[in-house]
């Protein structure tokens, strides 16, 4: 990170438990070296023994990574920095609107069996991202699950996990994969109206659909961190946090950029 995006990532990161009197010591490690060292594997897609020496060592840093992971700091920070991107962009920080979808990957060969499976829709034997976003594309919940599982049965838990995060949303726009009784489950249980954008019948070749190309851009901003190229995580919550760090990156540099 630059000088200028260390800035942005600092005042966004949580504040640790001891400085709250929360219990704990103080980390005797440099934040800034973690960070980088994180950012470091997600966007260059290397191993974590493969950590090169100018980074803390492997172990160290996937202690950090783990740590983020399981107590939630890593969804925490990421929001932290989404707000700060939709206030610059005129917007209020919680949204009323999103965008639903999901994406089928290929997986290593560390994943196991009981989390992988094949989408017969996309002819991938892997797993697939269900996230949410904003109308400016910006990451609002996600989740990892099997390829083979559809996407009405995770979205199901998906919105319910949007609702939890972000209770102002009202609607949110979904492609054909999300018809039938999701709808009707967002509509009375959840109070959400769950717009499905069709795709014309008479339409050929590829075209732009309202409201679905937000998501698609997200998809494609979150493929140039190759630890995303493939599924390589063993639980599907690594993977999720991976996401999540992958979505910082491209927050935080959006923010330097604004400021020049």
């Amino acid at each position: 990170m630059s000088d200028a995006e260390w800035a942005v990532v600092r005042d966004a990161m949580p504040a640790p438990g001891w400085l709250e009197g929360r219990g704990g010591q103080p980390e005797s490690y440099c934040h800034r070296q973690m960070i980088d060292a994180v950012r470091y594997l997600v966007a260059g897609g290397i191993t974590w023994r493969a950590m090169p020496a100018d980074f803390p060592a492997w172990d160290r840093v996937y202690a950090f990574f783990r740590r983020w992971r399981d107590k939630g700091l890593a969804a925490e920070f990421h929001d932290r920095l989404r707000d700060r991107v939709r206030i610059a962009a005129g917007r209020d920080p919680e949204p009323t609107a999103a965008v639903i979808d999901a994406q089928s990957v290929k997986d290593a060969a560390s994943v196991p069996d009981t989390t992988r499976g094949f989408d017969g829709g996309k002819k991938v034997n892997g797993r697939k991202r269900h996230i949410v976003v904003d109308t400016l594309g910006l990451l609002l919940a996600v989740m990892v699950t099997a390829a083979s599982v559809t996407d009405r049965d995770a979205g199901q838990t998906l919105l319910v996990r949007l609702r939890e995060r972000h209770w102002r949303v009202m609607r949110v726009w979904a492609d054909g994969g999300y018809t039938g009784r999701l709808v009707d489950f967002a509509r009375e249980v959840l109070h959400v109206a769950l717009t499905v954008v069709r795709r014309s019948d008479d339409t050929s070749g590829f075209t732009v659909l309202p409201k679905r190309w937000l998501v698609e851009r997200t998809f494609a901003w979150l493929m140039h961190s190759r630890r995303l190229a493939r599924d390589y995580e063993k639980r599907t919550d690594t993977s999720e946090a991976v996401i999540w760090w992958s979505m910082s990156m491209v927050m935080s540099r959006r923010i330097v950029r604004r400021a020049r």
